[in-house]
Formats: C-alpha cells, structure tokens, sequence
C-alpha cells in the first residue's frame, strides 16, 4: 500500500481551485489519506485542539505529528532531567486520542542538523524510544555523519533493533548540510518517505527566508518517474509505503502529489467528499 500527502493542511491552493485562502483541514481530507503537522514541534496543544481535528477528517485519516522540539534537542527550549521527562510524558498523553482512535500513522523524530553520529547521541536516542515505547516513530536524522562509511549500515541495524522507522529523504546531495536518499525498510509496517527538493543553492541559503528557500522546487515528471519505480520496488517488502512532499514555498507540493498519484494509479478510499467546483480540478 503507498500513501501520499503534505506537510501542513492549509498552503495548499491547487486543492481550492487556486483560491486566496488557507485550505481547511476538510477540504484537504478530501484529497489525502494523511498529514503533516509541526502544530507539537511548537507546542503541546490541548486536548480540544486534537478533537476539531479528529472531528474535520474521515476516521481512517492519520496524522504524522513532529516530535516536539524540547525532545529533539532544538535551539529555543533546553529540557534536562524531570522536567524533559515531564514534557515526554505530556506528549505522549496529547496523542493518545489520535493513537486510540488509529488516527497516529507515525511520530516523525527529526533532529537538528548539528546532531551527529556519536555514542552519546546514540544513547538518547535508546532513551528516546525508552520514553516512548508504545509510539510508532520515525527518525529523521540530518547531520550526514550518520551515512558516512559504516555508519549508514550500522544506522540500519540500530533503527531495526530499536522500532524506529527511518526516514528515507530526498533533498540537495553532495552538500555539507545535506544527507544521501538511503532508502531502508527498518520496520515491517512502515516506509517513510520526505521529499523536499533538491534547490542546491536553496537548501544554503542564509537569513531570514531561508526556511522558503530551501524547499523551493518542483519535481519534474522525469524524477517523478524515478519516485514511482522505486517506490514500487519496495510495496511487496513492507505494509505501507508513505510519501510525504515537503516542497512547498512555491505551492508545488500538492501538484507534485497528484501527478505522482496518477503516475502509480491510486485511488485512495474513505476521503472526505469533495464540493462539486473541486471534482475535476486534477
């Protein structure tokens, strides 16, 4: 089974017929089968937050939610000791009503780029899923150390042997701040894909845009092509196959999304019904 889908519900105009407006959650349930959200990386939100979500989406929509960043160890909020076991423990009761209702597809730990392979790392990261246990996660790793030599087959094994699915990611390669696509199934349920472009001058890029420079791309059909082959490759290995695009300053994710969709000829089911301006916009 392949699934597709977006990182946020509301940057989405193609899925609105272009309209100047954010696209709502409903709507975007009408097209795909799961979403992106960085709503935790953020925050915890509250219990009510989760419910007009779950209220707005067909049930067997599933959200992959962004760890939240005290827990991956981003600049902004440092937590040690009882309080950074407080804020796991605060997650994990956040998602229990999207875990209970089968609406958590995964928990997607990404790590800062200055997190790299060292057996300190390591350790948190069995601490991590020590905190965790009963949560599907996915890591996404980006310092490139982790691929470097044996490492990248050592990364594998440690995925397997902890439950983590790992992130198989397309962005810019051959960059200092950059990781190589390394695709591994590393958990039986889920492959977990996050194409972000490949804006070599972009994923670079310095002050305050940066964050839209970086996934300032559109896949062209050719690479799309090459998406759907190896995707392919790997649907009789694993029980799901999940691809979210990431490339999203210039609106292009959701175009991209579709256009591969067609290429592998899904239909996906139980959607949110579409209004009748919207049914043959792709």
């Amino acid at each position: 089974m392949i699934t597709l889908g977006l990182t946020t519900w509301s940057e989405h105009p193609a899925l609105i017929n272009q309209q100047t407006r954010p696209v709502t959650l409903a709507e975007y349930a009408a097209h795909f089968p799961t979403v992106e959200i960085d709503t935790f990386f953020y925050g915890i939100p509250r219990p009510q937050t989760i419910a007009n979500w779950q209220q707005q989406v067909p049930t067997n929509f599933q959200f992959v939610v962004k760890a939240n960043q005290a827990l991956t160890g981003h600049p902004g909020e440092t937590l040690s000791g009882h309080k950074l076991t407080a804020r796991f423990k605060a997650f994990a009761t956040a998602l229990a009503p999207l875990q209970q209702a089968g609406q958590l597809k995964t928990v997607l730990c990404q790590f800062p780029p200055f997190f790299e392979a060292t057996s300190r790392n390591v350790a948190y990261l069995k601490f991590f899923r020590s905190m965790l246990p009963a949560l599907p996660l996915t890591l996404e790793l980006r310092h490139r150390s982790w691929y470097q030599g044996k490492n990248a087959v050592s990364l594998v094994t440690f995925c397997r042997q902890q439950h983590y699915t790992l992130a198989v990611v397309d962005e810019p390669t051959g960059l200092p701040t950059s990781i190589p696509l390394y695709p591994a199934i590393t958990t039986p349920e889920l492959m977990f894909w996050r194409l972000h472009g490949r804006n070599q001058l972009g994923w670079q890029a310095k002050g305050k845009n940066w964050r839209k420079q970086r996934t300032l791309y559109r896949y062209s059909s050719q690479e799309l092509a090459a998406f759907k082959n190896q995707l392919q490759s790997f649907t009789d290995q694993v029980h799901e196959i999940c691809v979210i695009f990431n490339n999203n300053s210039a609106r292009d994710a959701a175009p991209n999304a579709k256009q591969l969709q067609k290429m592998l000829g899904l239909h996906f089911t139980g959607l949110n019904p579409q209004s009748p301006e919207q049914l043959d916009l792709f």
